[in-house]
């Protein structure tokens, strides 16, 4: 929450444990006011535009005083916050976190240059890089204390050079339809002599090609969420002590457990049925041979059906009350478009869809992308025309019915 503070209240001491509101100096002599709130341990800052997301809003490119945050602390006493979101240009949290150690820090920069940030000397135990689809890119000397990275986004954008982290986590920017060609990662440099891996990506999105892995020599822990191909490379890694597997539609091509016979840790959580089963098997056939010295287990198998009803709308991250309403007027577009029998049918359905969400407030770039694709989406669906509906036409169809 960012606010004028008045004369009245009290300037933050050291070490403030309490919940409160409390002027500070963040960018300039009282300028803003921090609410701590009881129970909450984290903060984020950022532009104005991220609204209630960001509870101190500052310039993209302001200058922070990142020091005002010593004067607080957990009721325990360790720093406050544990975990800073921040959204902007100023990198002079590295600095601070020399002295300050930071438990999480989730930064998306806000970059116009390419631009070059050391944090070879910042006590940091988990960064999280966000980087959007526009701007300069991020070339980050890395911590030389153990932590862990996590770099989601557009991945062109970045380079890591120094000591590598104990564990990278990729979630790289891939489109919604798993019908697009699969996803290539792009070099990463020095981040391929990782030991521990984690490849993020939706269920059903654009399939991320497994290829990469040959990049990363060093691997024996590889943790996958979401949808992958080239499955069968995966032979290519004999090394692995640990394999994870998560919210997976896909295994057709998956190598049987014997694979890899250093493999002591192994789980398989809401992945497709068929190829579930033949896990588990698996599973407590090696357990006879060699006993697990780890944790393993298959668990929350998935018939086909369960991942478009789960994960095929483009409205899960929406608010309850909008997602309900998205998914209602959904339905009856798709049961329209089930009677279709021409291309005006076809016309009339998506309009209809359309329109419902021109008097909806929160409707901004987000959802109106989102409902473009949920207009795709329900022109792939059945009907009973006898050719195609193109993307072109119901994007056509969106657009002139549209005023969001």
């Amino acid at each position: 929450m960012t606010e004028v503070p008045n004369d009245n209240q009290a300037r933050p001491s050291a070490s403030v444990r309490e919940a409160g509101s409390y002027p500070i100096d963040l960018t300039g002599p009282h300028s803003h006011t921090l609410v701590i709130r009881p129970g909450v341990g984290s903060l984020s800052i950022g532009p104005s535009q991220l609204g209630k997301k960001a509870d101190l809003h500052v310039a993209p490119d302001a200058r922070i005083d990142w020091t005002v945050f010593e004067a607080f602390a957990t009721p325990a006493g360790s720093p406050w916050p544990r975990f800073l979101y921040y959204t902007g240009s100023d990198a002079g949290f590295l600095d601070w976190a020399q002295k300050r150690p930071i438990e999480e820090m989730t930064w998306a920069p806000i970059l116009s240059a390419d631009t070059l940030v050391d944090a070879s000397q910042s006590i940091l135990y988990g960064l999280h890089i966000e980087l959007g689809q526009s701007g300069g890119r991020l070339s980050l000397r890395l911590p030389k204390r153990s932590f862990r990275l996590n770099v989601s986004g557009d991945l062109s954008r970045f380079l890591a050079t120094g000591d590598m982290p104990f564990s990278l986590t990729l979630a790289p920017l891939t489109s919604r339809r798993k019908s697009d060609p699969p996803f290539i990662l792009p070099d990463l440099g020095e981040l391929h002599q990782v030991t521990s891996l984690t490849l993020q990506n939706a269920p059903l999105g654009q399939p991320i090609s497994l290829d990469c892995l040959d990049r990363f020599p060093n691997l024996d822990s590889l943790s996958l969420w979401g949808n992958f191909c080239d499955m069968d490379l995966l032979a290519r890694h004999a090394r692995l002590t640990n394999l994870e597997l998560r919210f997976m539609p896909g295994l057709e091509d998956m190598p049987p457990l014997n694979t890899w016979p250093l493999l002591d840790r192994f789980i398989a959580y809401n992945v497709e049925e068929t190829a579930g089963k033949r896990l588990r098997q698996q599973m407590k056939a090696r357990a006879k041979t060699r006993p697990w010295t780890d944790h393993a287990s298959v668990s929350q198998l998935r018939k086909p059906e369960w991942w478009p009803s789960e994960y095929g709308r483009p409205f899960s991250s929406w608010p309850k009350r909008l997602a309900k309403q998205a998914n209602e007027a959904y339905n009856v577009a798709q049961a329209a478009l089930a009677q279709a029998r021409s291309f005006v049918d076809a016309e009339a359905a998506i309009t209809a869809f359309t329109v419902r969400f021109n008097t909806l407030k929160g409707i901004e770039t987000t959802e109106r992308e989102d409902l473009g694709e949920a207009v795709w989406q329900l022109s792939q669906s059945d009907h009973l025309i006898g050719q195609p509906i193109t993307e072109e036409m119901a994007q056509c169809w969106f657009d002139a019915a549209r005023d969001y």
